[in-house]
């Protein structure tokens, strides 16, 4: 074994013991950073075996700032890692995935990061964990970027800084686009790699958690102005202009209106053609695309906060939805 992993959480609960049991065969090592549990936690973590890291709260927390603490504490050992793989505390580590993703990174030195294979744990317990399933369903191979999950090299990390604490969601988009500015390749196999739990039951939690991928697309968009182009585009679009067009046209002529409706219309039915596309049978491709159309609305709403909070050197709060 020789591999560490830093694994962040809040109020995971028995999440997190699966999580720390997943990982504990398999690990040199374990630091589990707490982002200010009420629950037992830190216990837990503590009984695992895991070095613990308690973020100090007088500071906004963020994924970021929990995943560059715990790589800190990580190269403050006496034998520090050369790579290190990040785990969120709702997911299960695949058996295998450590020593199967080491050896892509050990054997092609110009690899920055590697990712896998990630599921949803409980996908039809709710239309929003099958979503959660179709994104993190993608292909293998050279990649952009990638969620939180994923082994690094410690030099590439370092070379870049680690995650930027400010970027309160899309932090991995962040992370991974600065990667290939510096001229890193970053790499998705097809190994197993995690399961996730996202226990998403309500239209509430869907609707915060698009809230803050919009705040995300701008944000990151902001530090990358050529990242997240399409995704800001269409939350402008559909998010905004056209429900303003609506009204405002709907004082002149009604047939402004039809024709945004007949706009949505169209998004809802190519979105639903490209999901079947995809290979997503046609009854949850359907109820996904309401969903994938609504979100512009949750999403502008999240680019409005991001931006009028840096335009008034606001902190960048996390938007919470668990």
């Amino acid at each position: 074994m020789s591999v560490d992993v830093v694994l962040i959480g809040r109020n995971e609960g028995q999440k997190l013991v699966r999580s720390l049991a997943s990982v504990a065969p398999h690990a040199r090592r374990m630091v589990y950073v707490d982002s200010g549990s009420t629950d037992q936690s830190l216990a837990s973590a503590e009984q695992a075996g895991a070095i613990v890291v308690r973020l100090d709260m007088s500071v906004p927390f963020t994924a970021a700032r929990a995943r560059n603490e715990g790589f800190a504490a990580l190269l403050a050992q006496d034998d520090p890692p050369d790579v290190v793989q990040f785990l969120d505390g709702d997911c299960i580590l695949a058996d295998v995935w450590l020593a199967k993703a080491e050896e892509h990174l050990r054997a092609e030195t110009d690899l920055a990061l590697v990712t896998g294979r990630q599921r949803e744990m409980r996908r039809d317990a709710s239309v929003f964990n099958q979503m959660f399933d179709v994104e993190w369903s993608r292909a293998a191979g050279e990649i952009l970027a990638c969620p939180g999950n994923m082994m690094v090299r410690v030099e590439a990390f370092e070379e870049v800084g680690g995650f930027n604490p400010s970027v309160i969601a899309a932090e991995d988009d962040e992370f991974c686009t600065r990667l290939r500015k510096a001229g890193w390749r970053l790499m998705r196999i097809s190994e197993p790699m995690a399961e996730h739990d996202a226990n998403m039951m309500r239209f509430s939690q869907w609707w915060k958690r698009a809230e803050r991928t919009g705040h995300g697309f701008a944000q990151v968009g902001h530090l990358h102005p050529d990242y997240f182009v399409r995704e800001r585009q269409r939350a402008w679009v559909y998010g905004l202009i056209l429900p303003i067009l609506a009204v405002v046209g709907s004082l002149s002529s009604p047939a402004i209106t039809v024709l945004v409706l007949g706009l949505y219309a169209l998004s809802y039915w190519k979105t639903t053609r490209g999901l079947v596309v995809e290979g997503l049978p046609k009854k949850e491709a359907r109820a996904h695309a309401v969903y994938l159309t609504l979100s512009k609305f949750p999403n502008v709403i999240g680019m409005i906060r991001y931006h009028w909070r840096r335009l008034n050197n606001m902190q960048m709060r996390i938007i919470e939805y668990k």
